[in-house]
């Protein structure tokens, strides 16, 4: 993959550069973090500077940010939820219509998409004066450098699964722990309560419940370290065995499309619908013969949070379509 379309031009990496050389050079021994600084109670600014550890090393980052960059869908979700509207972000790379996701269209107004995600526009982010950076290994590993460059750069290791310590990992950078872990805990709470509702309106037996993905290619179905894996997880739902297993996703085929059955299915598409397999799928003897499909359990839901919200917000929005699916009220 190739970055050169998006460079720094020459002076302005230079300006970057030198600054955060100066800044480097006019620090002191009683500029650094100090366990009183890091621990003051009801000034979150006070606690600043401080260092970050996080997948590429560590991140000096010397004042409480204000001018965030994020650069995939959970890091939106998370410093939206934390009270903060990014100078920058990237739409969901999935997200064919482009844009914001729709469901925090209340929290983005006058961010500047830097996007792609798949090689974000340094030159852009740069204009933008960030005072940090927010992403992931996996995803921007490569230019990590050139970020770091521009302001300090937290990048966690990679995400879906890790999303609670993806969460509590930028709150430490933002200096906002105990908002995350308040928002966390609330979140925790209310899908313990729907799993609980949902178990006394099954006589006490949880039910089963499968994720389905169309995409361009092969047909997807989600595991229990998945994003929405880790949700279903948290209210108690059972998985079928398909489904119950180590990792993320799991391929298969129109004919393999059994493994899809469960007492409630939910169903997402990620692109143009004539691009993935949907029409082709659903229109086979196996899907047809789902004993969901056969009761009238299976549930359209939107991609853009069962799938690439990964963060509270996002998880709270998979509560209500799961609780109206189960037939019982969305936890408050």
């Amino acid at each position: 993959m190739s970055y050169r379309s998006h460079r720094l031009p020459t002076a302005l990496l230079a300006v970057v550069l030198s600054t955060a050389l100066l800044s480097a050079c006019g620090s002191s021994a009683d500029s650094k973090p100090t366990a009183a600084a890091s621990g003051a109670a009801g000034d979150p600014a006070a606690a600043f500077p401080r260092s970050i550890q996080h997948a590429m090393g560590t991140a000096e980052i010397r004042t409480q940010p204000k001018r965030v960059v994020v650069l995939d869908s959970g890091e939106l979700d998370d410093v939206t939820l934390l009270g903060i509207t990014p100078v920058g972000a990237v739409s969901p790379h999935l997200k064919t219509e482009g844009g914001f996701p729709t469901y925090l269209k209340d929290r983005t107004g006058g961010a500047k998409d830097v996007g792609p995600m798949a090689e974000p526009n340094l030159e852009l982010i740069a204009s933008l004066k960030p005072d940090l950076i927010l992403s992931s290994k996996v995803r921007h590993e490569k230019v990590y450098d050139k970020l770091n460059a521009i302001a300090p750069t937290v990048l966690a290791e990679t995400t879906g699964f890790p999303w609670k310590a993806n969460l509590a990992l930028y709150a430490k950078a933002l200096g906002k722990e105990a908002e995350a872990k308040t928002a966390l805990d609330d979140y925790q709470a209310r899908a313990a309560k729907l799993g609980a509702e949902i178990k006394a309106k099954n006589n006490g037996t949880m039910p089963t419940a499968s994720v389905v993905r169309f995409v361009a290619g092969p047909t997807r179905l989600y595991q229990k370290s998945s994003f929405s894996g880790t949700v279903l997880s948290d209210i108690g739902l059972a998985r079928p065995a398909s489904q119950n297993v180590d990792g993320s996703m799991l391929d298969v085929s129109p004919e393999q499309i059994n493994q899809a059955d469960a007492d409630l299915v939910f169903v997402t598409v990620s692109d143009d619908p004539t691009k993935t397999k949907e029409s082709e799928v659903q229109n086979t003897p196996v899907w047809k013969g789902l004993n969901a499909v056969r009761n009238n359990k299976v549930f359209n839901v939107p991609d853009e949070t069962w799938m690439s919200g990964i963060g509270v917000q996002a998880a709270d929005a998979m509560l209500v379509d799961i609780a109206k699916a189960a037939g019982v009220d969305a936890p408050k």
